[in-house]
């Protein structure tokens, strides 16, 4: 194996429920970051076995076989490195966690070819030139800041993705949301694209399952603080589960009109509001015992200056009487 070469090597035993799914397909889902043609490629170069044996992509799995991978993939990331002052808030031989800005875009894509994190990532070392998307297993909203785990290595990747399918990664987030919520909640919806608005997602009866908990940490006269755990990761899922009780996050351009503010906000909050530049949501905490050294890891990220000063001023002008205060503030430091 050359310098631009990696080694996967990995077993599956396929389960009951996975019965009736072809192959090509089961390894999609195993392998997110890979296309349904690169999959099937493997499958014609003889690197997937069922039970020892070749297979063909549309081969119909029955239950109880056992799948072997054995692949080498060239270079994975042609994006071109570049340098970037990235805040790594926790790093070993296997994984980091940044702590991601607003405005900072995950991929490369359309109207963003370049200057995204993943570039940045390239910047880092010549290893992660080697992983899909630069060992990003899970993204962020361009203009939503806070925590990712970003793998260092093939097989750390792999099973950081695996940890998030299983719901295995605690995912903590802060926001400001509009309206008064005053008892924690659990909401649980099925997310898809929306029907009319392709850029937009929404509960949808043939979307796929969606879990989000949340409790209130401060609440004022016509805003909340809520602390948010996902339970699954479907996209937009705060700020679509937000919107969908009615209580839509500040500043989001997409799930709720950002001019719409109660008549009762102060006339100078009300502009403060407006001219918020992004949805208020912040990735504020990361859990999980490490994949390799199976070590209990906790990353945590204090609020940006932008949150903070939405804060200072939420207190300044719409606090809410102590008789019904009944909140202290919790923030993760």
């Amino acid at each position: 194996m050359n310098d631009d070469t990696q080694h996967i090597k990995k077993t599956f035993h396929v389960e009951t429920h996975d019965a009736g799914t072809r192959i090509d397909q089961y390894l999609s889902a195993q392998f997110p970051d890979f296309s349904r043609n690169t999959i099937q490629q493997w499958i014609k170069q003889n690197a997937v076995k069922i039970d020892g044996h070749n297979t063909k992509s549309k081969q119909i799995l029955k239950g109880f076989e056992l799948i072997s991978l054995d692949v080498e993939i060239e270079q994975s990331v042609a994006d071109k490195p570049q340098d970037m002052s990235l805040d790594i808030r926790y790093e070993d031989n296997h994984l980091l966690v940044i702590n991601k800005p607003a405005g900072l875009v995950v991929h490369p894509g359309s109207g963003n070819p370049d200057g995204t994190l993943l570039n940045g990532l390239l910047a880092l070392s010549e290893a992660q030139k080697m992983l899909p998307r630069a060992g990003i297993v899970h993204r962020l909203d361009k203009e939503t800041s806070g925590l990712m785990v970003v793998a260092k290595e093939a097989e750390c990747q792999l099973k950081l993705i695996d940890m998030l399918k299983d719901h295995h990664i605690e995912r903590t987030y802060c926001c400001v949301v509009k309206g008064v919520i005053k008892k924690p909640g659990r909401i649980e919806t099925t997310i898809g694209r929306h029907p009319t608005q392709r850029v937009k997602m929404a509960v949808t009866a043939k979307g796929k399952q969606a879990v989000t908990h949340y409790w209130p940490s401060e609440h004022f006269q016509n805003f909340t603080v809520l602390r948010v755990q996902l339970e699954t990761g479907r996209t937009h899922q705060i700020r679509v589960h937000m919107h969908h009780l009615g209580h839509p996050l500040v500043g989001d351009p997409v799930y709720g009109n950002k001019n719409r503010v109660s008549a009762s906000v102060d006339n100078e909050l009300k502009d403060i509001v407006r001219q918020f530049p992004r949805q208020a949501l912040h990735a504020q905490k990361l859990a999980f015992t490490h994949p390799i050294s199976d070590k209990q890891i906790q990353v945590t990220a204090p609020l940006p200056d932008d949150l903070c000063h939405l804060l200072d001023d939420l207190y300044e002008f719409d606090r809410p009487d102590a008789e019904n205060d009944g909140f202290e503030v919790e923030y993760v430091e």
